[in-house]
């Protein structure tokens, strides 16, 4: 029996975008009805290296599918300057849970980006105005890019406003996507403006303005993966709609964690979890009930989202004869 080795090229060919929002959805869907087994993100801090490592392991059954998996990612921000390497770097075990088989070994950098683009756009797809044109990016790393990717697939968007301290960053944002879409760049407080932000960046004092927010801008707050992070000012947090992907990861790490472990936000400010929103226990905007002013939604990344994603790629790749296979179980019993 053998195990699919999956390179970043690899990964990157199975990881169709509209795919993997239907599949993180029902990540989301899964969550909310208990079908999932997912231990605590455990944390492995290292500040002399100035980064960390986390394992993400979980379980999840869809309609028709299940899985299991785990990823082992880092968060190493001197990275790109010191060594040429992205700040984020995974290794995703794809699992049979029938028979504990690594169907799959696949980089797990790839897939990060993916899956939390495609978590973007689910929460977008639920949170944002249906006739949304412009989405305003704040930070222009690699994963700018699959915010858009994923985004584009569930809003007509036709104008992007990019906000990065690097104008090479920037310009090369700007190259990848100038012939699609219209691509300018802009302050955080002009990118806070458009109809959907998506803040991806690692600060941890807040450079989203209140005062700069649509009325009915919907943020998608993917930076803060650890406590002390904090990306949109709290004045912002206090009055928009709450949405979360899980309760305690989000108040130990998650955008809420700084003015939650002050005592300015507490359980009455937040909405609901998404999953919640994805299985119609609450209404999304433009149902009854539903949010109407600015909506953020606070992403901490779940591995059931990985496990989901890691389905797409193994199907894709078993599919389409992707991967290099090779013997990596001795079945001799």
């Amino acid at each position: 029996m053998e195990t699919l080795l999956l390179d970043p090229d690899d990964v990157s060919a199975g990881a169709h975008t509209s795919e993997l929002i239907v599949a993180v959805e029902e990540a989301f869907a899964a969550y909310e009805r208990g079908d999932i087994k997912m231990p605590a993100k455990s944390y492995i801090d290292l500040p002399e290296y100035n980064g960390d490592f986390r394992s993400m392991p979980a379980y999840m059954k869809a309609d028709d599918w299940d899985a299991a998996g785990i990823k082992w990612v880092n968060v190493h921000p001197d990275n790109p300057d010191d060594y040429d390497l992205p700040t984020v770097l995974g290794t995703m075990i794809y699992s049979d849970p029938t028979n504990a088989v690594p169907l799959a070994i696949m980089d797990g950098t790839t897939l990060t980006r993916k899956r939390t683009g495609a978590a973007a756009a689910v929460a977008t797809d639920h949170l944002a105005v249906a006739d949304a044109s412009t989405l305003g990016i704040i930070g222009a790393g690699v994963q700018s890019y699959t915010q858009l990717e994923a985004i584009s697939e569930v809003r007509d968007i036709e104008t992007v406003v990019v906000s990065d301290l690097r104008e090479e960053a920037v310009e090369r944002f700007i190259d990848r996507f100038g012939d699609e879409f219209d691509v300018r760049e802009g302050s955080p407080a002009e990118a806070a403006a458009c109809d959907i932000l998506s803040t991806v960046t690692p600060v941890e004092h807040p450079i989203v303005p209140d005062e700069a927010v649509g009325k009915h801008t919907h943020i998608n707050a993917m930076g803060a993966d650890a406590p002390g992070k904090h990306e949109v000012e709290d004045a912002l947090l206090q009055r928009a709609t709450l949405v979360i992907d899980d309760y305690e990861q989000c108040t130990h790490s998650g955008e809420i964690n700084v003015p939650w472990s002050q005592g300015l936000l507490d359980d009455e400010d937040i909405y609901g979890e998404l999953g919640a929103i994805v299985t119609d226990k609450l209404p999304a905007r433009g149902e009854e009930g539903g949010p109407t002013g600015v909506t953020v939604f606070d992403s901490t990344g779940l591995a059931i989202q990985d496990v989901a994603a890691a389905h797409v790629v193994y199907e894709q790749a078993t599919e389409r004869d992707i991967g290099t296979p090779f013997q990596l179980v001795d079945t001799r019993v």
